[in-house]
């Protein structure tokens, strides 16, 4: 549930790489930022270190992503949830564990948290309406977060950043109370349970490819559509016009909460900087 920019997995081309050179300007990952390592074999292309930490790390030859992560469980739901997946999708050039290659996608991201998007209003629709075709696909076979779990997590982030002065107590106890609403009975769709922006890759209005499925399990539809528009509330109209379907937004925005309050501390932990100049904590400020 952490979000591109934190775990590095913008398989875009060269666009996803800058974006992630400018989250290690802002936020280092154990102190690693995006370098060129001079390659050693002859006629091999230079590889890039995009990201690194202790879970994972993602590294570029060429036109190709190798992702390298410690738990197997999350590339095996990446490559299944793709073959799965009823929009596009990039290209599994092969996998040998614990690495996994993937080729790059064309067009660029639709947008990034903490910056404005240039992606025009029919392209947020666009992603709106992928996002409907993955909602309406057979649920993946294999199980998503109980509302238990997911409660408990949101009260023990929050009890932490209370705990460790990491947020004021007044902003994390109006934020919770708003991303408890969240936590009520859905009906589960197939969700791709970390679709930010940086995540969805457009060329003019039409969607080349959605990238990072690790995190995809059967889930409340509200949720996609919460971290789709989440730091880009002024595309939720348009995301919901492609989606073609009424919703309450008040779930949205509960969930916009939830996400915030849960991704604090991993960053913090992870050494992108202060949480005082985190996105996230911009949107749970916004939320007073």
């Amino acid at each position: 549930m952490i979000e591109a920019r934190n775990l590095g997995k913008s398989y875009g081309g060269n666009l996803a790489v800058d974006h992630l050179r400018k989250a290690g300007q802002s936020h280092a990952i154990n102190q690693v930022k995006s370098l060129i390592i001079p390659a050693t074999m002859a006629g091999m292309e230079e590889v890039e270190v995009v990201v690194a930490h202790s879970e994972r790390a993602t590294l570029r030859v060429g036109d190709v992503f190798l992702k390298i992560d410690a738990d197997q469980a999350r590339a095996d739901t990446e490559v299944e949830a793709m073959a799965l997946a009823p929009i596009p999708t990039p290209e599994i050039r092969w996998r040998k564990p614990p690495v996994l290659a993937i080729g790059a996608v064309g067009g660029t991201a639709l947008g990034r948290l903490g910056e404005p998007s240039k992606a025009s209003p029919a392209a947020w629709a666009a992603a709106g309406a992928a996002v409907r075709m993955l909602h309406d696909a057979p649920l993946p076979p294999w199980p998503g977060q109980s509302l238990d779990e997911l409660a408990s997590r949101l009260a023990g982030e929050c009890e932490w950043l209370v705990a460790n002065d990491v947020l004021p107590a007044d902003l994390v106890t109006r934020n919770r109370r708003l991303a408890e609403t969240a936590l009520r009975p859905w009906t589960p769709v197939f969700t791709h349970g970390d679709l930010q922006a940086s995540h969805v890759f457009v060329a003019g209005d039409e969607i080349t490819g959605v990238i990072d499925w690790s995190e995809a399990s059967p889930g409340d539809a509200l949720f996609d559509l919460a971290i789709l528009t989440l730091g880009h509330k002024e595309h939720l109209g348009d995301v919901l016009a492609g989606y073609g379907t009424d919703v309450d937004r008040d779930f949205i925005h509960a969930w916009w909460s939830l996400r915030c309050l849960t991704n604090v501390r991993w960053l913090a932990e992870h050494g992108y900087g202060s949480p005082d100049e985190f996105p996230e904590v911009a949107v749970l400020r916004s939320r007073l």
